[in-house]
């Protein structure tokens, strides 16, 4: 006679799996550091200011 299972516990141990792998994948496409945020951040920041610094000021188009 075979090992008897809990359909019960086997369905939450897979249902476990899949979220684990789930949260991996999600890791990997989300996961940044909060080190790679701030360059991010300061690197935006830097075009931006870069970018205003480059218009034209409209009352000396005259």
């Amino acid at each position: 006679m075979g090992e008897i299972v809990n359909l019960n516990r086997a369905r939450k141990t897979r249902a476990k799996a899949e979220n684990k792998a789930q949260a991996a994948a999600n890791r990997v496409v989300h996961g940044r550091t909060k080190a790679d945020k701030a360059l991010t951040a300061l690197e935006r920041h830097r075009a931006d200011k870069l970018l205003d610094g480059q218009k034209r000021d409209p009352k000396s188009d005259n």
